[in-house]
């Protein structure tokens, strides 16, 4: 494949798994702080048309650099296909706030907290950290009642956000839920499910495995590297018509049936993007039903959401099953809840206790390495476990996404985000202080 060629793949695909690889490093040496890059004050698509200058479009396929990405995260269906996660035809669920007086109190008094990032000796406020991390969204309930809510960027009470990687947590919610009710056995193989897996590493590798990202499968994102496999599957995944030459994978599942082994499966958890498309497929195989589909039959449909979400997916209308969901503030605070609840919300349940028991229980910590802002840390279901004094666990995305739960504190936090770096080791030092003076104050109240 010539040069020009690849490139040119390169650059209309990157955003596709960008959205939750989490090892590209897309910032300025020195960026614009949050308030100077706000989208509405950067002028991004403002005006009928806008100024040359202050259009984001495709395929000039740098929309996703920052400062760009902060207009971006808000506008991915603007740039690409993508499909319906419906949230139905039923009214929303109710979400219980307290009184206006109460409610701007407690922003005052949630505003105020002080506390420690790691490895400073330097005291910082909670609203001083919205900014030093590029808040888009922050949304806290305690008790099941919302208590703090606040909005910046992009974003506001309507829009929706690019959740990245927390993808990866709905997808493995979903697995979960097929487990525990015995539709998916996750001692399997991938090949007894998927036979056209073939000799791809995956073929070989147990559901479970899958599920906890403990394969031995060959896969670098490693965005510094030209040959590193990013590219390939960037290129594969790409829903852009492949450029003419292009005679690589066409699509998810056509990459995943070309892997290669790297180690052995279950010897330790290694982060890849891989395998949450892997379980996708899974699911879609045992249910006859896509990633997206699913979502809203189990999730979106049944807790009441306020808004439909969506879902990028590749050349073939195969969901993103790794990273391509954007949905609102309010929904994934609902979901939050669902998980803090074990399965319930508003009184309803969705699925089984088990199934977020199993959750966060965790992963094997022995077998857990390479996020030092996380030492005690685990990985399940594609979820993150803490093993901290509260219990806490959570979905993540890169630049900043979050779903936090406190089991101990009764409380929720979800957080959009879009910091300059692609990395949440450069965010956690502020954030994971943060959530924890918040639960410590909630539950003083």
């Amino acid at each position: 494949m010539s040069s020009s060629i690849s490139k040119r793949i390169v650059q209309t695909a990157t955003l596709v798994t960008t959205l939750c690889l989490g090892s590209a490093v897309f910032a300025q040496s020195t960026p614009l702080s949050a308030q100077d890059s706000d989208p509405r004050v950067m002028g991004w698509m403002q005006g009928f048309p806008p100024p040359a200058d202050k259009l984001i479009t495709q395929p000039d396929s740098n929309f996703f650099s920052f400062p760009k990405l902060r207009w971006s995260v808000c506008h991915l269906r603007e740039f690409l296909p993508t499909e319906e996660i419906s949230r139905g035809l039923g009214a929303p669920s109710t979400l219980r706030y307290p009184s206006p007086p109460r409610f701007a109190d407690l922003r005052q008094e949630i505003d105020a907290l002080s506390f420690t990032p790691l490895n400073s000796d330097t005291a910082m406020t909670w609203e001083q950290s919205l900014y030093a991390n590029y808040t888009d969204g922050i949304l806290i309930l305690h008790e099941g009642e919302v208590v703090y809510e606040r909005y910046f960027g992009c974003l506001d009470e309507t829009g929706k956000h690019a959740a990245m990687s927390m993808t990866k947590s709905v997808t493995g919610l979903l697995g979960e839920i097929l487990v525990a009710e015995g539709k998916l056995d996750d001692t399997l193989l991938v090949r007894d499910i998927i036979p056209e897996i073939g000799d791809s590493a995956f073929a070989t590798a147990t559901v479970r495995q899958v599920m906890d990202m403990t394969t031995g499968v060959k896969y670098s994102e490693d965005y510094s590297d030209p040959n590193a496999d990013i590219w390939q599957y960037s290129a594969a995944a790409s829903p852009l018509p492949k450029p003419e030459g292009y005679t690589g994978p066409n699509g998810y599942w056509e990459y995943l049936q070309q892997v290669k082994p790297d180690g052995e499966h279950g010897a330790a958890f290694h982060y890849k993007t891989i395998n949450s498309d892997m379980l996708g497929w899974i699911i879609s195989r045992v249910t006859n039903t896509s990633v997206t589909e699913l979502a809203s039959e189990r999730l979106w449909q049944p807790m009441g959401a306020e808004q439909d979400a969506y879902q990028t997916v590749d050349a073939k209308g195969v969901p993103f099953a790794g990273g391509g969901i954007s949905a609102s503030l309010r929904d994934l605070g609902r979901l939050g809840q669902v998980m803090l609840d074990a399965g319930e919300f508003n009184g309803k349940r969705l699925f089984p206790a088990s199934v977020v028991e199993h959750i966060r229980m965790g992963g094997d910590p022995a077998k857990f390495s390479g996020f030092p802002t996380i030492p005690n840390g685990s990985y399940t279901s594609q979820w993150w476990v803490f093993h901290n004094d509260h219990g806490a666990f959570a979905a993540r995305g890169v630049h900043g996404q979050t779903i936090y739960v406190d089991p101990t504190a009764k409380m929720v936090l979800v957080r959009f985000a879009s910091y300059p770096q692609a990395q949440n080791g450069f965010i956690d030092p502020t954030s994971l202080p943060a959530y924890q003076a918040v639960a410590e104050y909630l539950m003083t109240r």
